[in-house]
């Protein structure tokens, strides 16, 4: 059937030949303007690679009322522009491209029918970790120690260029995943194959949503549905729901970024926006700049929306000018974008658009804050800090509570350091990093952390020596403005020196801490304090050795870490007092939004963008050096601890197998709410007493070189035993923190890795049970494949997290969900029995399914394949294993 749309031809630049574009706007003008512009972008998109999209629904009459759609679940095929990855996803994405290219051969079919279709750009970010810092070449220590640890990985990942086309690699030192697709990567129009259509992405990483700042529509999604998007497949999903955010008033004078995104974090957390598009319009909107959209917009994961989109506006335009864009292809997108209908303009109100639901926030309302100690949605402001701790310290266990023994919430422990004598008591800072893609991409709070610094310095403060303190940019670009700016020698002398270039302490590879202050910390069993830049500080992510954390400005990571604690009143309390016996206040110091933005204007100009990108694929002399085969097979080394081939397709036939009943499954581990995916497969440091590291001393190696879990993704041995090893995990089974759980059929309490083996060789299932938010945070496709390999069926929970939830449909694990008002409370279920779950013989979305206990009782829970295509998948095994049965046939 041939395509009902409307098309249109036109030379929107005379230099160019006729370019072809859909025009919904031109099928019916006033509906179309009532339409969310994310909307716009999704349904181009679907419509443009799917033509039989909308009329094989009998929707065709409907396609501008996206809200009757709504109730009429469409699934809407989408198919990205681009695919972007990091190296700690894009490693077992490889791997996985590698094993299927093996099976696909086993079955009889081409394997090099395995290749990228779209577009795929992997960012090396995620490996350099701050060992040194505080050195003037802490950045060329820290990244020879990471190309010795990942030597292996990397002539991994070479040779994955070589063998799959549309794969292109961007070398490590060059900048973090999401700063380097806004700064670079990203095009707002696609041009290309005759075709101008809007620009958008999904990645391997959950802040890939950052680039909704700059209007492309973007998302994060696990490893496993990436490889599919890359080979072709669409992603299914059914049409969001879209909530207005509504931005009005003018920030105050004192207040960042970084307070606005933390503001909203929580608001929205409040509001429940999982599953559902945010679209950010209103007046206040043309008071952020793209740096502060892309800060507002790479949160996204932690208010739990799918995406947080800013359409494109003037200042859009204006920014793709300012970082070394073509300018007459500037011209040209801006020409498409009216043409089109999808060129904003915040201020006039006639275009706002219809959405299911509007929330507002008055940016004058906004208050400096941070978030923590835990959660990244729990903001406080920074006048109630202090208060907020101390209450923290001896309330009960938890996101707000530490437990600790009012006799002991001033205790002080003195240890040395470096022939000196310091104290640490609960609250003491030991991390301050300015850090991660959230906050380092945007030069207004580098550059008024850079300022702070200046300041500080002038007016003779200092940090104290056995604070870890770093600064890891986002880019070369960041540098290079830092230091023509003047700034960058304050900040060094406060020991922030560059550390690296990459995601670093905000995944959790902060490095050690030195010794005597582990030993000050475990001996006083103090609560110490990280602060950081970063947008995640989940237990057990930032170090072993922080329990709590704090996500702040860059601004703010400073004056904490002068400070020396959180346990300060900045309105009363003095930072310092220099050595003139002069007390010097926060106020003292801090830059006003005026200074930043002179300083910003001057310096951060389009030459410095050109500059650094036009070199980034060769500017790494490392990388340049690395030798790797060209076969189109790997060749697995059977030695190897990094890269092993994975035995998801082991056993593989092109006939499906009938999903059959789940029977008699014991429980794993039984959890309560904001289960991350850090908790399910940690990213960090390998405890020396955990299965992994077992595992790792019996092939002959050393715990200097254990690395971490992030950088063994492509070892499913490693990671199996990763599975559910956070230090930090909460399981109701055990009485204490700590990734062990009950052996049912022995009563013995083990490792959660020992006891799955056990299950697994006696031939019984297991389920996870989970509270509310189940797999929040990263979108780690381990997350899913680790409970597969430990044999576990099904989760059954009272909600999840997006990305998680298709990753576990991914793997063929079965996502079930309580009822409306139910969950284990409720029924009564203590986990401590046996789980029978009914799988018919015919399957529908989303549809109800009966669970028998060995106690007798029954009751049912929804079985959370939300799409058609989602129970293909789970008919095939998995998203892998049909796709290898498509390629191969």
């Amino acid at each position: 059937m041939s395509n009902p749309f409307v098309w249109i031809v036109e030379p929107l630049d005379p230099k160019q030949p006729l370019k072809k574009f859909f025009n919904l706007s031109k099928l019916e003008d006033v509906r179309y303007a009532r339409l969310p512009f994310s909307i716009r972008v999704l349904l181009e998109a679907a419509i443009r690679n799917c033509d039989e999209f909308l009329v094989k629904k009998g929707d065709v009459e409907n396609i501008l009322n996206w809200k009757v759609m709504q109730h009429k679940n469409v699934e809407v095929p989408f198919k990205p522009a681009r695919v972007i990855l990091q190296d700690f996803t894009g490693v077992p994405a490889v791997v996985d491209f590698a094993a299927m290219r093996d099976a696909v051969k086993r079955l009889g079919g081409d394997p090099e029918n395995i290749n990228p279709i779209c577009p795929a750009d992997l960012v090396i970010d995620h490996s350099i970790q701050v060992d040194f810092n505080r050195q003037s070449d802490s950045l060329q220590k820290n990244q020879d120690l990471e190309f010795e640890r990942n030597k292996e990985r990397f002539e991994f990942l070479k040779w994955g260029s070589r063998a799959f086309k549309n794969l292109r690699i961007i070398p490590p030192g060059s900048g973090i995943i999401h700063q380097v697709n806004l700064e670079y990567l990203a095009r707002v129009v696609m041009d290309q194959d005759g075709y101008y259509y809007p620009d958008s992405v999904v990645g391997t990483d959950s802040h890939t949503t950052m680039i909704d700042g700059l209007g492309v529509l973007g998302w994060g999604v696990g490893g496993i549905e990436a490889e599919a998007v890359m080979l072709g497949q669409p992603i299914s999903m059914v049409l969001p729901e879209v909530v207005g955010y509504k931005l009005v008033g003018n920030p105050q004078p004192l207040v960042t970024s970084t307070d606005i995104v933390l503001t909203i974090t929580k608001h929205l957390r409040q509001v429940g926006v999982v599953g559902k598009f945010v679209e950010f319009f209103g007046p206040g909107v043309a008071q952020l700049s793209i740096a502060d959209r892309a800060t507002i917009a790479n949160m996204c994961p932690e208010y739990g929306a799918t995406a947080a989109y800013f359409p494109v506006d003037d200042i859009s335009i204006g920014y793709l000018i300012q970082t070394g864009r073509d300018k007459e292809k500037v011209m040209c997108t801006k020409r498409y974008l009216e043409v089109v209908g999808m060129l904003r303009d915040f201020k006039n109100s006639s275009q706002d658009p219809d959405f299911t639901q509007v929330v507002e926030l008055d940016l004058h309302t906004v208050v400096p804050c941070c978030s923590g100690p835990k959660r990244p949605q729990d903001k406080v402001a920074v006048s109630d800090m202090k208060k907020d701790f101390e209450s923290c310290l001896g309330a009960k266990q938890g996101f707000k509570g530490f437990q600790i023994a009012p006799d002991r919430h001033n205790s002080i422990v003195k240890f040395n350091f470096e022939g000196r004598d310091f104290e640490l008591a609960h609250g003491s800072v030991v991390i301050a990093a300015i850090t991660s893609c959230t906050n380092t991409s945007n030069p207004s709070v580098m550059l008024g952390a850079g300022l702070l610094a200046k300041k500080a310095v002038e007016a003779g403060l200092a940090v104290k020596p056995y604070i870890k303190t770093s600064l890891s940019p986002g880019s070369g670009v960041v540098t290079y403005y830092l230091r023509e700016s003047g700034v960058m020698r304050y900040l060094s002398q406060l020991g922030f020196d560059v550390v690296g270039y990459g995601c670093m302490t905000c995944i959790g590879n902060s490095g050690p801490l030195p010794e005597s202050v582990v030993e000050a910390i475990l001996q006083g069993d103090l609560v110490a304090v990280g602060v950081l830049s970063g947008n995640r500080n989940f237990e057990g992510r930032v170090h072993p050795n922080t329990r709590a954390n704090y996500l702040a400005s860059p601004p703010l990571v400073i004056a904490y870490a002068i400070a020396g604690t959180i346990r300060i009143d900045f309105e009363k309390e003095p930072l310092g007092i220099n050595a003139s016996g002069k007390k010097i206040f926060l106020e003292d110091i801090w830059p006003t939004r005026n200074e930043i933005q002179a300083v910003e204007r001057q310096f951060v100009i389009p030459g410095m963008f050109k500059e650094v990108y036009q070199k980034i694929e060769t500017v790494n002399k490392s990388w340049n050096a690395l030798d790797a085969p060209s076969d189109k097979l790997y060749s697995w080394n059977p030695k190897s601890t990094y890269i092993k081939s994975p035995p998801f397709f082991d056993g593989l036939t092109l006939a499906l197998q009938t999903p059959k009943t789940i029977e008699g499954a014991y429980v794993l581990l039984s959890f309560g709410d904001s289960v991350t995916t850090d908790h399910i497969s940690p990213a960090g440091n390998i405890a020396r007493n955990s299965p992994a590291a077992r595992y790792l001393t019996s092939r002959g190696l050393t715990p200097r070189e254990f690395n971490s879990y992030g950088s063994r993704r492509g070892n499913d041995a490693v990671m199996a035993r990763g599975t559910f090893a956070n230090i930090r995990l909460v399981n109701k089974f055990i009485d204490k923190q700590g990734p062990q759980t009950i052996h049912f059929p022995s009563g013995e309490i083990l490792d959660v890795f020992d006891a799955a083996e056990r299950y697994k060789q006696a031939g019984h299932p297991l389920i996870v049970l989970a509270g509310k938010e189940y797999g929040a945070g990263s979108s780690r496709d381990w997350a899913a494949k680790g409970p597969f390999l430990l044999g576990v069926k099904a989760v059954l929970a009272e909600s999840y997290e997006r990305i998680h939830r298709s990753n576990l449909v991914g793997m063929g694990v079965i996502p079930l969900q309580y009822l409306p008002g139910e969950d284990a409370g409720a029924l009564g279920l203590t986990g401590r029995e046996r789980y029978t779950i009914i799988i018919p013989e015919k399957l529908k979305p989303q549809m109800n399914v009966q669970i028998k206990l060995d106690t007798g009782k029954t009751f049912h829970a929804i079985m959370r394949f939300d799409t058609d295509v989602e129970l293909t998948y789970f008919h095939n095994g998995g998203i892998l294993n049909y796709m290898i049965r498509k390629m191969a046939s």
